[in-house]
């Protein structure tokens, strides 16, 4: 993340014989990347071939130290994000680990990148003021609702949260017109 890669280190993990289609492998690397892990990567150095990873949306939350080291954890808090904005900015956690679970992400069990998950939103995001967690009163069993606090907002924007979607989906952001309204007024009051 806070490193350069040059072209001539991305070739040294393709096989020489692989080496006519790096424009494609290298294509289709850094598409993967903006969905699963809401990075992008973009070449800093036309004359060197240089890229840098960049996190998505304009967050900032990627340095959270947990055992497995210090890597991006940014997507779970894209994906979360998407989830809150769709649902009116307020989703069930139920509704929350139901979009996580499609990516391969579930409570209670360790991932490779995440660590523990449960910690990692309910605590961690919360921590750093991404994320409001609570209790929804006169629930039973207890149910827990997410909501956007200051941080999140600061850093990034409905319609941008909307776009990475609508790019995640094959779409326009326009295609969910509720949520296209509500993140152009949001525009609107920024300005």
């Amino acid at each position: 993340m806070k490193e350069s890669i040059t072209k001539a280190d991305t070739l040294k993990i393709i096989i020489n014989k692989c080496e006519v289609h790096f424009p494609e492998i290298f294509l289709r690397a850094s598409e993967r990347m903006k969905m699963l892990f809401g990075l992008d990567l973009m070449e800093v150095d036309r004359t060197n071939h240089c890229y840098r990873l960049l996190i998505k949306l304009g967050l900032i939350y990627d340095e959270i130290k947990h055992s497995e080291g210090n890597l991006p954890k940014t997507n779970i808090l894209i994906l979360i994000l998407n989830v809150i904005f769709m649902k009116g900015n307020c989703a069930t956690e139920d509704k929350a680990w139901e979009v996580l679970n499609v990516t391969g992400i579930y409570s209670g069990m360790n991932h490779c990148i995440f660590g523990e998950p449960r910690k990692l939103i309910t605590e961690d995001l919360v921590k750093e003021k991404y994320l409001e967690y609570w209790q929804v009163f006169n629930t039973d069993p207890a149910g827990f609702e997410f909501l956007l606090i200051l941080r999140a907002h600061a850093e990034t924007t409905k319609i941008k949260v909307l776009e990475f979607l609508a790019k995640v989906n094959g779409t326009d952001p326009s295609s969910f017109t509720s949520q296209y309204e509500d993140a152009l007024q949001d525009e609107e009051e920024r300005a």
